[in-house]
């Protein structure tokens, strides 16, 4: 499925109408959110939602969110930008990957990783009144968009809030938070998150 048409199709009905409407914008780091927030953010007040209990170790974690938290001060934007952390609680990523920690990346073990995490998210767009809820995720060309987005569609049916579909890599997204990357000079991690992807990065 084509996503990029959807969201164009969302986006071109937000900008027919007066309204503005609100965004969780669920972000794993700055380099990955720095496209999104500056495409996204012509249409919507965004709210980024960082909730990212699967990154290892904790000084890696503390890193991340420091990274997004200095981009986002610096980052000019057509509309605001508001900033939401959850609590960095490692057992929430362990007990819904359990049984699956040998299994290798782009496994189940990836696709039970996305489901919580953004299940968190939709829970809290939904509760807090958000219009819209997404996730950063997609533009990653190591993550599944396809995963990504059933999951999106699911929980948009599960909580009755609506699910922004999208493929952040297409239209050369993904190309583009390379560029903003090295313009602001932000960290590149060289592993997604997780002990197992670390380890697993490290072998090779």
């Amino acid at each position: 499925m084509n996503y990029q048409i959807i969201l164009d199709k969302i986006l071109n009905n937000i900008k027919e109408k007066d309204h503005i409407p609100n965004l969780l914008l669920h972000a794993c780091c700055a380099p990955c959110s720095s496209y999104v927030l500056e495409y996204l953010s012509n249409f919507f007040n965004i709210t980024i939602y960082y909730y990212n209990p699967n990154i290892y170790p904790e000084a890696e974690y503390q890193r991340r969110i420091n990274e997004i938290k200095n981009f986002t001060k610096i980052f000019e934007t057509k509309n605001k930008i508001d900033f939401i952390e959850e609590e960095y609680n490692t057992n929430d990523y362990y007990k819904n990957i359990n049984g699956l920690e040998k299994l290798g990346e782009k496994s189940k073990r990836c696709y039970n990783c996305y489901k919580f995490r953004m299940d968190k998210a939709a829970q809290y767009a939904k509760n807090n009144n958000f219009d819209y809820f997404t996730t950063t995720l997609s533009i990653s060309p190591y993550k599944n968009s396809n995963w990504i987005n059933e999951i999106g569609g699911i929980l948009e049916d599960k909580y009755d809030i609506k699910y922004l579909y999208s493929d952040f890599k297409k239209k050369d997204g993904y190309k583009r938070s390379l560029e903003l990357s090295k313009q602001y000079n932000l960290y590149r991690q060289d592993y997604c998150g997780c002990i197992y992807s670390k380890k697993e990065r490290e072998r090779f």
